[in-house]
């Protein structure tokens, strides 16, 4: 690393990514403020942090996913996706601000304190994705079957016999 190396920490919502910036060194890291989460606009903000050696890029991994880790990849840029539970916190600091986070971050990326999360490939994603669909469709198909059970057995309407009345919306895997 050199000695200009540059920590930048980002809280990134949907909309708007908030951005702190720690020097190497021990001095308090700086916010650097707002932008919208965009591509156009990450950019236009890594290209006035100077260039992709000059610095290091940190995230939580959140519900915005892996978009953002991928972008900074494709520049050149050196990024870490952190594991939000694995974050240092100090006893009774409570609040929760998007400058806060993105200070924070910053400065315990600078010291090493944070630890990365796998980052998947996209097919990897897309297998978790339809795994996660699936297992909805059974939830929402098991709920089905227990409500309409449930609205037979209040009406006093038993299954005829000799009749496989087993519901298969989905075929088992």
């Amino acid at each position: 690393m050199q000695d200009n190396t540059k920590y930048v920490g980002l809280d990134v919502s949907n909309e708007k990514i908030a951005v702190a910036i720690a020097d190497e060194g021990r001095e308090a890291p700086r916010y650097w403020g707002m932008i919208p989460n965009r591509p156009e606009a990450i950019k236009k903000l890594m290209a006035q942090l100077g260039t992709p050696d000059q610095f290091q890029v940190c995230y939580e991994a959140g519900p915005t996913g892996y978009g953002l880790y991928r972008l900074l990849l494709s520049l050149g840029i050196e990024c870490v996706v952190v594991a939000p539970s694995l974050i240092p916190k100090r006893p009774g600091d409570r609040v929760k601000t998007d400058r806060r986070d993105s200070l924070r971050l910053a400065q315990l990326f600078r010291a090493g304190e944070l630890t990365s999360v796998y980052v998947p490939t996209d097919e990897d994603e897309a297998l978790r994705d339809l795994v996660r669909a699936r297992e909805d469709a059974k939830e929402d198909q098991l709920r089905a079957r227990h409500r309409l059970t449930k609205f037979l057995l209040r009406h006093d309407l038993h299954q005829p016999t000799g009749v496989n009345t087993q519901l298969r919306l989905l075929p088992a895997l």
